[in-house]
């Protein structure tokens, strides 16, 4: 195996270097109303307003909460712009007027909000889209269950249906995410204490979507959304830096299918590992060029091991390279994954006395290996314990044990024979001996 330095994939190098300019986002992430983004979000742009920087204010929902709206002083505040909806005026973020302001930096609050009618965009995150292409920055806000990917999970759990999101890549797009976070208990206290919502709509939101259990469940989703993403991030870091060295910052499993039989089961095996472990896993399968003449029924097993990976959660990926151990690693240290899953060879072959496994484990100390038993039938036990050969088997060996000491009698007679007459009785009979 080659120990060549991992070099940058110069794909993703022209990804990162090739992206054209445009503003800064900044999104203030959190669980669920009342947790602090708007006002962590004024916050910041008062410490950035105090070194001089221009900012502008689009649009800040203080909701009522005298501690939000007292952030707002001393910021520059748009006027809203005015549409007739309805019968009667609603009031909107106004895109034009920010252009033309263009400030260095402007706060849209409540990302996934939907525009009335008659404004250039129907989502909020499409104007805030137009101000980055504008080279603005941005400052924004959004809870975890505006986003697209994760609008079903938050209905399950709360049994309320978000009807405003945020497609993920947005989101994902972003150049810093903010995780503002509070515990359940005191949020709930908030509630109480009016600074959420006020009187009945306060009281009905603690009996229904603010319960504790729910608040919860949404600060997981928050919490691990936000560790995805670092996680891709630091991804990127590595890809720039062409970094080997695999970081254990969290379990990451890569399996590895192989041709022989049992891969199904080596699958469902990864996946109950990945649940338990609560990470994310890979499933590759490498081609070498003697695997090429697998038969076709084999190569179909192998295609639905990958697509069983894929339905049960993995990322799949086929690779082709000679040596199968420099493929997989490869693909683990590119992908910063810790662990690697195979199944156990149940016959070596005589050319290959180290096995997969020893190779993967003399070439990466530094990874986990994982494994798995692929045997469908255990051999029976022995009638007796203290007995570990059939009669048959104890004699076949001790036949075979009289047959090489007859050989080895042979052969010492035949060298005895040359050297008879230059050695003593005494020496020749130390050759049976030893034979």
């Amino acid at each position: 195996m080659s120990d060549e330095p991992l070099r940058p994939d110069p794909d993703r190098l022209l990804q990162h270097t090739a992206a054209p300019h445009r503003g800064k986002l900044k999104v203030f992430f959190g669980a669920c109303a009342g947790v602090g983004k708007t006002w962590a979000m004024l916050a910041e742009a008062q410490r950035l307003r105090a070194q001089g920087l221009d900012i502008l204010i689009g649009v800040a929902e203080t909701h009522g909460r005298k501690e939000t709206a007292a952030m707002l002083e001393g910021l520059s505040t748009l006027p809203p712009r005015r549409l007739a909806h309805r019968g009667r005026y609603v009031y909107e973020f106004d895109l034009d007027a920010a252009l033309a302001r263009r400030p260095a930096l402007i706060l849209v609050d409540e990302l996934a909000h939907s525009n009335a009618p008659g404004s250039r965009h129907p989502k909020r995150w499409q104007d805030v889209d137009e101000l980055l292409e504008a080279g603005i920055d941005v400052f924004t806000t959004v809870n975890v269950q505006h986003l697209e990917s994760l609008n079903d999970v938050v209905s399950g759990i709360t049994g309320v249906q978000v009807r405003e999101t945020v497609p993920d890549p947005f989101f994902d797009a972003a150049d810093d995410v903010v995780l503002v976070d509070l515990p359940p208990d005191d949020l709930r206290q908030r509630l109480n204490e009016g600074k959420v919502y006020i009187g009945g709509q306060a009281e009905r939101a603690i009996e229904n979507f603010f319960r504790k259990g729910n608040l919860i469940a949404l600060r997981e989703l928050a919490l691990r959304r936000t560790a995805d993403r670092v996680d891709e991030q630091m991804r990127a870091w590595r890809d720039r830096q062409g970094q080997e060295k695999v970081w254990h910052t969290r379990d990451a499993i890569l399996l590895c299918i192989g041709h022989n039989t049992g891969s199904e089961k080596l699958v469902r095996a990864a996946a109950r590992l990945a649940a338990r472990l609560g990470s994310v896993w890979h499933a590759v399968y490498v081609e070498t060029p003697s695997l090429h003449r697998l038969p076709e029924a084999r190569r179909r097993a192998i295609l639905a091991a990958l697509r069983l990976a894929q339905e049960l959660g993995a990322e799949t990926a086929t690779l082709s390279d000679p040596s199968e151990e420099k493929a997989v690693l490869h693909y683990a240290r590119e992908h910063n994954l810790g662990k690697i899953v195979i199944g156990r060879q149940r016959k070596r072959r005589w050319w290959d006395r180290s096995g997969f496994a020893d190779r993967l484990a003399r070439h990466a100390p530094d990874l986990d290996l994982v494994v798995i038993a692929l045997d469908e039938k255990p051999s029976p036990l022995p009638a007796r314990a203290n007995d570990s050969r059939t009669a048959l088997e104890k004699w076949r060996l001790q036949l075979q044990g009289c047959a090489v000491a007859v050989a080895l009698c042979a052969i010492i007679t035949l060298v005895a024979m040359q050297w008879l007459m230059a050695f003593e009785a005494a020496n020749l009979v130390m050759l049976y001996l030893l034979g």
